[in-house]
């Protein structure tokens, strides 16, 4: 019975949208921003529009922020950056019912419109619900969700928005902006931070940092209406409140500093035991080798076979090189080829530059690759050393 009242009050709005109505003025149109969630894609909270108006019986949610599963070729495109989001329009209560039951909160501010205005973005969004042209190509940092209601607003009010960016005190990079809504040791933070490029690590203008909901709330709480100097925002209320911290906390066994920093410690006891023992563990090397050529593999891929715009010019393919993974099937014979010394001297280069590239902030890497950075750099060494002097070395599988 619930799921038959859902799906009416979902369908409900379309009866409303579907005609030419002209809003009264009662009505109140607002954005509404949302609060993290438990999922890394709900990290970042949500935003979405609310139509109001008491005397036509109508309460609505425009959000941009959905797409369809049913999508032909859904992961494919989604991998790609070839997924379209479209606008849905719901009811409100239905919209307020999904964030009650995730424990998220969910806060609105009232635009301080005239009617006339109220009515031109009433029109335009639902105009733009309408199948033809409900679909966008979505990017996270240009045009999601949260872009979308500056957007729609600049062009329904003609640019007669005026952004006051005093309230900013500091200049952040687009991967800081994205930071500071994930643990640093989680492998959310450490995911994003090894598949997006240096583009990211350019200081965002404070028109920009409204890809994220929180400064969306934050700028339209500071704009103003360019004609009447009047705030934008007429009033904010706090339809749902939460208290629950929803930043990933992963267990510390298994989050990516600890499994790292145990990796390299394996990698240094085992290459400690074979410079005493003066042998090669195959095993290793072919792991070491193999992984590393699949993530390099990975970001060339993000870089060069998508449509993505920030996993371009991703710099990880130097210490994760993508030649690794053919290498790794020579490591596992029991003699390393002539050429090994000079892969290895090219794979040491690209390493001291990964750490140049960051030095120098030409992009900022994932503060989890130090112990790989390592690990990789002794065993290097290690192969380096050897490699020219085969035959004294005692070869392990």
């Amino acid at each position: 019975m619930r799921k038959i009242i859902l799906n009416f009050l979902f369908f409900i709005p379309y009866f409303f949208t579907g005609q030419n109505l002209q809003l009264s003025p009662q009505a109140e149109i607002s954005i509404i921003t949302c609060g993290p969630g438990e999922e890394l894609y709900s990290s970042f909270g949500h935003s979405a529009f609310r139509v109001k108006d008491p005397s036509l019986n109508i309460d609505i949610a425009y959000n941009y922020g959905t797409f369809d599963f049913n999508t032909p070729n859904f992961y494919g495109k989604f991998a790609q950056g070839k997924l379209l989001y479209h606008l849905s329009v719901y009811s409100f209560k239905v919209f307020e019912y999904s964030y009650l039951q995730e424990q998220r909160w969910v806060k609105e501010q009232v635009l301080n419109l005239t009617r006339e205005e109220k009515n031109k973005l009433f029109h335009f969004l639902n105009n733009n619900a309408k199948p033809e042209n409900k679909f966008y190509l979505y990017d996270f940092f240009f045009d999601n969700c949260s872009s979308k209601i500056r957007d729609v607003l600049v062009n329904v009010l003609d640019n007669n928005l005026k952004f006051n960016n005093n309230y900013i005190k500091d200049s952040y990079t687009f991967r800081e902006l994205i930071q500071m809504n994930l643990n640093p040791n989680s492998w959310g933070s450490f995911g994003i931070d090894l598949a997006l490029g240096s583009v990211i690590d350019r200081n965002a203008t404070p028109y920009e940092y409204m890809f994220l909901p929180d400064f969306i709330f934050s700028a339209f709480e500071h704009a103003k209406i360019k004609d009447s100097n009047q705030p934008v925002v007429k009033k904010t209320n706090t339809i749902l409140k939460s208290n629950k911290n929803f930043k990933i906390q992963p267990y510390f066994l298994l989050s990516p500093g600890f499994v790292y920093l145990i990796l390299f410690l394996l990698v240094f006891f085992v290459t400690y035991t074979d410079i005493k023992n003066n042998k090669r563990s195959r095993w290793l090397d072919f792991s070491l080798f193999f992984f590393t050529g699949v993530i390099g593999i990975i970001v060339l891929l993000l870089w060069f076979a998508t449509d993505h715009t920030m996993t371009k010019n991703n710099f990880n393919f130097l210490w994760a090189f993508p030649l690794n993974i053919v290498v790794s099937f020579f490591t596992i014979k029991k003699e390393l080829k002539n050429w090994t010394w000079y892969y290895l001297i090219a794979l040491l280069s690209f390493i001291l530059i990964t750490i140049f590239l960051w030095i120098f902030k030409i992009q900022v890497f994932p503060l989890m690759i130090i112990p790989v950075l390592l690990m990789l750099t002794i065993r290097y060494l290690y192969l380096l050393k050897y490699s020219g002097n085969k035959k004294h070395i005692v070869v392990t599988s």
